[in-house]
This record gives structure tokens, sequence and C-alpha cells, in this order.
């Protein structure tokens, strides 16, 4: 029992791998495909059903072929499959601008359901995209639940903040023992300054005072 449990479970493992050939191209297309097939779920995207469905079942034959190129199948063609790969990232980027086309739309149109499906899609740059994303909520907020992607950026404010604030109140505690220093420094001086004004004078009296004792005394 023990045994069909750890060779399933290194079955699931192979699975989520990538083939290593070509894995520059392939896994951008690998890891893309399942939030490419996701779209089918938002209803713009429902037009491109078939077509999604179509590349769906492309990239899980490439991979597969991916990974008999691995085990050393001399029935599939190294050129061929980079052929597929280079193909499939074009359908890849296609699928990519398109996100970033209703992204773009779903801000200028304030339709809140396609903006967070969009963000949520996984296939946009959500940290190239940041400010436009927070500033949207901001002024849909009352109509727009924070998403993950949503409240980690406002998570990732909080913290800045607390960090900025940290930050100047250091640099406020530095300049403060700067100036303390500086001022007990400058006091130091001025005492040194002062008894050494008081020892001149004492001095400058007693050698008056000599002379003086030294004229009444007739030498």
């Amino acid at each position: 029992m023990k045994k069909l449990v750890l060779l399933s479970l290194l079955a699931t493992l192979a699975l989520a791998q990538n083939p290593r050939v070509y894995s520059a191209l392939g896994d951008v297309i690998y890891d893309n495909v399942s939030k490419i097939e996701k779209l089918k779920q938002i209803a713009e995207f429902s037009i491109l059903e078939s077509k999604i469905d179509e590349y769906v079942e492309d990239v899980r034959n490439a991979k597969k072929d991916g990974f008999s190129i691995e085990s050393k199948d001399k029935n599939i063609n190294k050129g061929e499959y980079l052929g597929k790969l280079r193909e499939l990232s074009k359908s890849n980027d296609f699928f990519v601008i398109e996100v970033k086309n209703y992204f773009v739309e779903s801000i200028k149109t304030q339709d809140n359901r396609l903006f967070t499906a969009i963000i949520n899609s996984g296939l946009i740059d959500t940290k190239a995209h940041k400010q436009e994303i927070v500033n949207y909520y901001l002024k849909h907020s009352s109509d727009l639940d924070a998403s993950e992607v949503i409240q980690g950026f406002l998570d990732e404010d909080v913290a800045i903040k607390k960090r900025t604030k940290t930050s100047k109140e250091i640099k406020k505690h530095i300049e403060a023992s700067n100036i303390k220093r500086i001022r007990q420094r400058d006091k130091r001086l001025e005492e040194a300054v002062k008894k050494s004004l008081e020892d001149e004078l004492i001095q400058k009296k007693k050698v008056i005072r000599e002379n003086q004792e030294r004229e009444l005394s007739g030498n």
C-alpha cells in the first residue's frame, strides 16, 4: 500500500515538472497553459473557447513529446518539437496580449467584474501595473472586494509606510544624538577656554603682585 502511494506521489511530481529540453521556451508555455485554460471562465473569452481547448490539447501533446525526447525516444524528432514550441509560443503571446487588452478596457469602462477576473488570471504582470491596480481599487473599493493580488499590494504599502516611518524615527534619533554630541563638545571647549583665560588672568595677577612687592621692598 505504501509503495502504491509513493508511486502515485512520484507520478504526480513527474507530471508537475516540465521537459528540460528547450526549457527556456517551453517553461513559459507549460506554466501558462492552465491559466489560459481558465480564461474560458471569463465571459469575454467565450468566443475563444474552441481555440483555447485546441491550444491546451496541443500543449499537452507537446509536453509528452518533450518527455519522450528526454527518455531518448527516437520516434520523436527534436527539431519538429522545437518548431511546435515556437508555434505554441506565438499562441501563448496572443492570449497574454488579449488579457492585457482586456485589463486596459476594464479600467476604461470601469468594469469591476472584468477587472477582478483579469488581475487574478495570473497572465498579467501585476507588479508592472501595481499603481494602476491600487488606484482603481481605491476608486472603487466600496464595490470591489480586495482580492489576493490587491490585498498583497495594500499590505506591502502598509509595510513600506511602516518601514519609512521607522526609518524617519531612526534618522530623527540620529540627528538628535548628533546635535546633543555637538552641544556637549562645544560646552567642553567653552569650559576649557574659560578655564584657560582664568588661569592666564591668575598668572598675570601673580606677576603683577610679585612686581609690586619687589618695588615696595626696593629691590
